[in-house]
């Protein structure tokens, strides 16, 4: 008998957990949560831009050094320092 009891408090939480969560992601939410859940999503969407931002920087200095370093030797080995 106490171990049907337990499995039946059990599947009632779980119904009641579930249920609650139901109507908790339907509510309406209040502006201010709105402006919040809006405000969190600036930000990350920042945070990623600047990540990007600073890769492609990375990338440019790379080619640019990459470029110079090139063009040295290029002349190095070219009377006229062109690319034939």
């Amino acid at each position: 008998m106490g171990r049907r009891n337990d499995e039946g408090k059990r599947a009632m939480s779980f119904r009641t957990t579930t249920v609650k969560y139901i109507k908790e992601v339907l509510r309406a939410r209040t502006i201010h949560e709105v402006i919040a859940n809006e405000l969190r999503e600036a930000h990350l969407r920042k945070l990623e831009a600047e990540t990007a931002a600073e890769y492609a920087n990375a990338a440019i200095q790379y080619n640019e050094q990459r470029i110079a370093r090139l063009m040295a030797r290029l002349t190095e080995h070219t009377e006229e320092g062109d690319y034939t």
